[in-house]
C-alpha cells in the first residue's frame, strides 16, 4: 500500500561527536591553516559547552515525535522563504516521450494531454486504493508519505510564513476531491475527472479540453490571475487577502484551485526539443514560461505545449523529486506500452461541460498582475539553463570499470568546477532519507579534501597516471562512505540545523559556530555554490535554479548509455556560465574514463 505506516521505521540516531568531526573535515578545503585552527577552537568550545545543552533539548524533542525534523524542515527550507518560490524553489522537467513515441508535432497538444492526464489519473486511483508498490532501497522499505502530497495539495501564501493545504485521502480514509483545473490564455476552468462513479476516458477528457481551448481561442484572454503566484510571498499573501475581501466568491474559487487533483496548463508556446537537447523546453518554457498559465503553488502541474511536448512543474515544499519521478515513470511506461495511443472505447458520455472560474478583479489587481509579470520576466530572462545529453557512455561502462555511477559524476562536477574557477566549490548533493519515518533529505558535501587532492593531481602535468588513479580511488571511497552515512541518518547538516533551531526556540543568541566564516564558505546556511542531485537511473530529468547568486544548479540522470544533465546559473553573475561548466563536466567525464582505461593497459 501507499502508506506502510505500520512499518517500524528507524529513528534518527545522531552521534553527537561525529557531527562535529565530520563538519571539520568538510570545511578544510576552504580554509588556510590559521583559519582552520580558529574554526577548530570554535567547534571545540561549542561541542563542550552550549552545544551539549542544545543536544539534550533536541533529544527531548525527538522523544515526543516520530520525526523531530519534519515540521522544522518544511518551515525553514520552504515555507519561511519570502522570495518568489515559483522561480527560486519550484522544480520542473520534460517528459522524455520525445525520444520514443511523441516527437514534436503541431496540433497534438490536446490529443497527448488527454492520454497523459488519463494515465496520471490512473496513478491517483492506485494511490487512493493503496496499491502503489512500496519502494525499497536494497532490503529496506522506504517511506511513501510524499506520494500523498502529489495530488490535491497547494501552498497558501502567508504574510510571514506560508502553509500547505492538503486534501488527498485514500479510499479507506474517505472522500477525496476529484476535479482538475485547466489554465489557458489567462483563464481558469475546472471539471470533474469522475462521472457517475467512473473515471473520464481520454476521449471524454479530449472533449473537455477541446471545449476549453476553443472558448479561449475565440474570446479575449483572461486577466491572468495565476501570475500573482510568481510574486514574492508576502506580496502574494496580501493580494490574496485583498482578492478575498473584494468578493467572498473569490475565496470559493481559490479553494477550488487549491483542492484540485492537479493543474493542466495549456501553453501556446512551441518548444524545440531533441533526444540530445531539451534546453529550451526546460529553461525557457517550463521553469521560465508564461506565468499566466502556471499556478506556481500547486504541488503538481502538467504543462502541455502546442506541439505536443509536455513537462511537469511542481512546488517543491510538499515532496522531493523522486516521488514525482516514480509517478512519471509509471505514466511514461504505460504510454509506451500503448504506443502513445488510446486503445479503449471512443464513446463519450453526456458529462457536464467545464466550469470557468471567473474571479472578481478590479483595477488594482489588474495593475498588480501586470507588475508581477514584468518582475517575473525580468528575473527569468537572467536564468541561463542548459539541458544536454552526454552520449559517449553511461552507467554500463562506469560499472564495468567498477565505479559507483553517481560518485563518478559527482567527482566530474568537482573537477570541472576546479578547472573553471581555479578553486574548490562547496557542493550540496541530495541524499534521500526515506528509510526513516517521513524522511526527506540529508546533505552529502561532495567537496572533500580527497576530491580536492585528486583535482589538483589532474591539473598537474607532472603527476603520473598511477598517482592520479590512487587519489581518485581515495576520493571515490570517501564519497561512497559519506553517501551511505547520510542515507542511514548519520549526516550532520540536519543535526547542526536542529541545534540552531533549538537555540532560536529557547530565545538564545545564535551560537558562534553558525556566525563563523567557515560555516558559510563551506555551504552552511544554504550557501552551497554547487547545488546538485541525481534524479535517478530512469529517462526522467529536471532542474531548478542555483542556491546562491554566484552558484550553479546541476541535476543529472544516469542511463546505461548516456548521462543527461541540466545545469543552471544566473547570467548577471560574471563568474558563472552554465554552458561552460556543462561542457567542462563532459570533458572531465572523458578524462576520468580514459584514466581508468589507461590504468588497465
Amino acid at each position: 500500500g501507499v502508506l506502510p505506516s505500520n512499518t517500524c521505521f528507524r529513528k534518527m540516531n545522531f552521534e553527537y561527536f561525529d557531527s562535529f568531526s565530520h563538519f571539520l573535515f568538510t570545511v578544510k578545503p576552504f580554509l588556510n591553516q590559521e583559519e582552520y585552527q580558529r574554526t577548530e577552537d570554535i567547534v571545540k568550545k561549542f561541542k563542550n559547552g552550549i552545544g551539549k545543552e542544545l543536544h539534550e533539548k533536541l533529544l527531548e524533542r525527538a522523544k515526543s515525535r516520530r520525526n523531530w525534523l519534519e515540521d522544522w524542515w518544511l518551515n525553514v527550507a520552504y515555507l519561511d522563504l519570502r522570495i518568489s518560490t515559483q522561480i527560486h524553489c519550484n522544480i520542473g522537467g520534460p517528459s522524455p516521450c520525445v525520444e520514443h513515441c511523441w516527437p514534436p508535432k503541431e496540433g497534438t497538444q490536446i490529443e497527448r494531454a488527454c492520454i497523459n492526464t488519463w494515465h496520471t489519473l490512473k496513478f491517483w486511483d492506485l494511490l487512493r486504493k493503496e496499491k502503489v508498490p512500496v519502494e525499497r532501497s536494497l532490503d529496506e522499505v522506504l517511506d511513501m508519505n510524499q506520494f500523498r502530497m502529489i495530488f490535491c495539495t497547494c501552498k497558501i501564501p502567508g504574510v510571514t510564513r506560508d502553509s500547505i493545504s492538503h486534501y488527498f485521502k485514500t479510499e479507506a480514509e474517505g472522500e477525496c476531491p476529484s476535479h482538475l483545473v485547466v489554465l489557458c490564455r489567462g483563464r481558469v476552468f475546472a471539471f470533474d475527472a469522475i462521472h457517475e462513479g467512473n473515471m473520464l476516458t481520454p476521449p471524454e477528457i479530449f472533449r473537455q479540453l477541446t471545449h476549453i481551448q476553443k472558448t479561449c481561442h475565440s474570446e479575449p484572454d483572461g486577466p491572468g490571475l495565476a501570475a500573482l503566484t510568481s510574486s514574492e510571498r508576502t506580496k502574494w499573501a496580501e493580494l490574496r487577502e485583498y482578492l478575498i475581501n473584494l468578493d467572498p466568491k473569490n475565496s470559493t474559487l481559490l479553494e477550488k484551485i487549491q483542492r484540485s487533483l492537479f493543474a493542466i496548463c495549456l501553453d501556446d508556446s512551441s518548444p524545440h526539443a531533441t533526444p540530445e537537447n531539451y534546453t529550451e523546453v526546460v529553461s525557457r518554457l517550463t521553469l521560465g514560461g508564461d506565468p499566466t498559465v502556471r499556478w506556481g503553488d500547486k504541488s503538481y502541474s502538467s504543462i502541455f505545449f502546442s506541439n505536443g511536448i509536455f513537462s511537469a512543474f511542481c512546488d517543491h515544499s510538499p515532496f522531493d523529486a523522486m516521488a514525482l519521478i516514480s509517478m512519471s515513470h509509471y505514466t511514461e511506461k504505460n504510454i509506451l506500452e500503448n504506443e502513445g495511443k488510446w486503445k479503449g472505447s471512443n464513446t463519450v458520455r453526456d458529462i457536464p461541460w467545464p466550469e470557468e472560474l471567473v474571479f472578481t478583479v478590479d483595477q488594482k489587481i489588474i495593475n498588480e498582475i501586470g507588475y508581477a509579470k514584468e518582475v517575473y520576466y525580468k528575473k527569468v530572462s537572467d536564468l541561463q539553463l542548459v539541458h544536454y545529453a552526454f552520449t559517449s557512455f553511461g552507467k554500463a561502462l562506469i560499472k564495468k570499470q567498477k565505479f559507483h555511477p553517481d560518485t563518478f559524476v559527482q567527482l566530474a562536477i568537482q573537477l570541472a568546477y576546479y578547472k573553471c574557477h581555479g578553486r574548490p566549490g562547496c557542493c550540496y548533493e541530495t541524499a534521500m532519507t526515506r528509510r526513516f519515518y517521513h524522511g526527506r533529505t540529508e546533505t552529502i558535501r561532495s567537496c572533500t579534501m580527497e576530491a580536492v587532492e585528486w583535482c589538483k593531481s589532474m591539473l598537474d602535468p607532472s603527476e603520473s597516471t598511477y598517482q592520479r588513479l590512487q587519489l581518485m580511488y581515495q576520493a571515490f571511497a570517501k564519497h561512497n562512505k559519506m553517501r551511505s552515512s547520510c542515507e542511514n541518518g548519520k549526516g550532520f547538516d540536519r543535526h547542526l540545523l536542529g541545534l540552531l533551531l533549538i537555540a532560536q526556540e529557547q530565545g538564545l543568541p545564535v551560537p558562534e559556530l553558525y556566525m563563523d566564516n567557515a560555516f558559510t564558505v563551506s555551504g552552511g546556511g544554504g550557501n552551497f555554490v554547487l547545488s546538485t542531485s541525481l534524479t535517478g537511473y530512469t529517462r526522467f530529468n529536471g532542474g531548478a535554479v542555483p542556491m546562491v547568486e554566484h552558484g550553479y544548479g546541476f541535476f543529472y540522470s544516469i542511463r546505461d548509455d548516456r548521462i543527461v544533465t541540466n545545469c543552471s546559473s544566473w547570467k548577471s553573475c560574471p563568474e558563472t556560465d552554465a554552458e561552460v561548466l556543462c561542457r567542462t563536466v563532459y570533458q572531465c567525464l572523458q578524462d576520468m574514463i580514459q584514466l581508468t582505461i589507461a590504468a588497465q593497459l
